[in-house]
């Protein structure tokens, strides 16, 4: 704690910044009482008269498991994603250097495009494309489910990666062709490694979008293709009351701590602070 001078008065907080740190303490008692009561909910047996329950138990979980078939769903759903940041890279990464590179009539105009999947709510461009999936007879299966998540995808990739390539010094570029290195060995050999951090910060962030990602994944999967949010959704909408209650809490606890690894992997791969350093050292060069 800073020591204050003689005859100086210690600085006190104003009630408007008593109050922010007030709200901000509610919503995280709220927010905990809610994550809580969702494990409790998941381990114990049913109760009606006390707080907490008489009784552990961890056959939720397991009934869960067998009874809505989670193997598959998150076989699916480990699928898809991967699909999804795999042609996201391949095609966004090549698009965003055209971006940052090139001028040409309209850019700005193709910018606001690819901006749009971003910034509209999912729903109001899923209805359309879920209509054209089941029309070419696509729908309720996981190609349709990977093909509508990368029409967000590929958009939010090219967003990230653009201004990270504009970063980078085009003499570095210009230097490797003098030099008799072909496009390809320059993009692979040269920007290549100074790009790996984006691209695993910008995949990162597609994998998370597109496991927790439930409007469009909704509108065209079926039994065989939904992914684990969806299949949450269809259990909470179809289990009734009863025991039912409890199963889908199982499942919540596990989509939720399936999010919360990736975010640790996510934080202990892709440093913010280190991703600007490096971008700014590729700047300066």
């Amino acid at each position: 704690m800073a020591a204050t001078a003689p005859g100086e008065k210690p600085l006190a907080a104003s009630p408007s910044t008593w109050l922010v740190w007030a709200g901000m303490a509610a919503f995280l008692v709220f927010l905990l009482g809610l994550l809580v009561s969702v494990v409790v909910d998941s381990f114990g047996r049913q109760w009606f008269a006390t707080w907490l329950p008489l009784e552990a138990t961890t056959d939720w979980y397991a009934s869960s498991w067998e009874r809505f078939s989670l193997g598959h769903v998150i076989g699916v759903t480990v699928g898809v994603a991967l699909a999804v940041v795999v042609i996201s890279v391949l095609v966004g990464v090549p698009a965003a250097y055209l971006l940052a590179r090139r001028n040409f009539p309209g850019k700005r105009f193709v910018n606001l495009l690819f901006l749009l999947p971003i910034l509209m709510p999912p729903i109001t461009y899923g209805i359309p494309l879920a209509t054209v999936m089941y029309a070419f007879g696509l729908g309720r299966s996981v190609v349709a489910v990977v093909l509508v998540n990368l029409v967000p995808s590929i958009p939010f990739v090219i967003m990230t990666m653009t201004p990270f390539i504009e970063q980078i010094n085009p003499s570095i570029e210009h230097a490797a062709r003098m030099c008799g290195a072909s496009m390809r060995q320059v993009f692979l050999r040269v920007l290549g490694p100074l790009l790996v951090p984006g691209i695993l910060a910008a995949s990162i962030l597609v994998l998370v979008r597109t496991v927790g990602m439930f409007e469009l994944t909704f509108l065209v999967s079926g039994p065989q293709s939904d992914t684990l949010v969806v299949a949450i959704y269809r259990a909470m909408t179809s289990a009734g009351g009863g025991e039912a209650r409890q199963l889908v809490s199982a499942m919540a606890v596990m989509y939720t701590t399936t999010m919360l690894v990736m975010l640790i992997v996510a934080l202990r791969f892709v440093n913010p602070t280190q991703l600007v350093a490096q971008v700014k050292e590729a700047r300066d060069d």
